[in-house]
């Protein structure tokens, strides 16, 4: 089996792409897409067993893939990798800002410590990754850069620290597309919603009822696939992306705008609902999370 991605064959052929946290998730479904449509991905994170994994994935369904063990948070471990992919490679036409992390916790249980952390992955991590492509290589070439946030719109509570550092992506994102412009480099971010990730199984046992929940608050009725974000990820890649700067795209079946009082749909619309939006699952690998099995 292959992936079976909605857009054209060798779209991205001759290209070479970062996708940073690509050994799990929406990172590892993202770099089978590219290189499904012929990119050379180059998987960045900081497991190498993990980045192994997917690399061979993508070998053996017929992809060009290499690595590079990387904490994005370290600024000179940042330069030393792009560095790397230019010399292997010659070139870096995007960037996928995947890597991220944060846990669930209410503010006043957050030391100063945790919310450190969560800003330097979720978010100085994300812009040292973009100012080295774009420093290195971007600058000179051109390119397209996509940062991944995350549902944000009306705030995230207990994980205060992850909605601020998205925030400041998406500001981060909004500014890049505009100093960067002149270049010819797009900066752009996809916001995914309540996703069937792996990233789910990350979360404590106790937790699982809530997520579980956590579709019948989706105005769409369910969670998103893997593969319906990565299709975002690589519109906005795309050259049908050419004149798209700055913008965030939200993949979250309408979760933010659920207001208080207004039904999310009666029983007898059930079944028009599904049929109207069945989810799109393109990816031959994609693995359910522990938390749906």
């Amino acid at each position: 089996m292959t992936y079976a991605s909605v857009f054209a064959p060798n779209l991205f052929a001759g290209q070479v792409v970062i996708v940073t946290g690509g050994g799990s998730g929406i990172g590892r479904c993202t770099a089978h897409e590219l290189a499904a449509l012929g990119a050379r991905v180059v998987l960045v994170g900081r497991k190498l067993d993990k980045l192994q994994a997917v690399a061979s994935e993508i070998t053996q369904d017929g992809g060009q893939a290499s690595l590079q063990v990387c904490d994005i948070r370290q600024e000179e471990a940042v330069k030393q990798t792009v560095a790397a992919v230019l010399a292997e490679h010659g070139r870096i036409d995007g960037l996928v800002n995947n890597a991220g992390g944060q846990y669930i916790t209410p503010l006043k249980a957050i030391s100063a410590k945790g919310w450190q952390a969560v800003l330097d992955t979720n978010l100085t991590g994300g812009f040292l990754m973009a100012r080295e492509c774009f420093v290195q290589a971007m600058q000179h070439s051109g390119g397209s850069i996509v940062n991944i946030v995350a549902d944000i719109w009306g705030s995230m509570p207990g994980m205060g620290h992850s909605g601020a550092a998205r925030a400041g992506m998406v500001s981060f994102t909004e500014t890049a597309a505009v100093e960067w412009a002149g270049q010819g480099v797009r900066v752009n971010a996809v916001a995914p919603g309540y996703i069937a990730s792996s990233g789910m199984d990350h979360y404590p046992a106790d937790a699982a009822p809530m997520l579980r929940a956590m579709a019948g608050t989706v105005p769409l009725g369910r969670f998103g696939t893997e593969s319906e974000t990565a299709a975002g990820i690589v519109f906005l890649l795309s050259p049908a992306a050419s004149c798209s700067s700055g913008s965030t795209l939200r993949i979250d079946g309408a979760r933010p705008q659920v207001r208080l009082g207004w039904p999310m749909g009666e029983p007898a619309d059930a079944a028009r609902q599904r049929d109207a939006v069945k989810p799109f699952n393109g990816f031959h690998r994609a693995q359910t999370p522990k938390v749906f099995s």
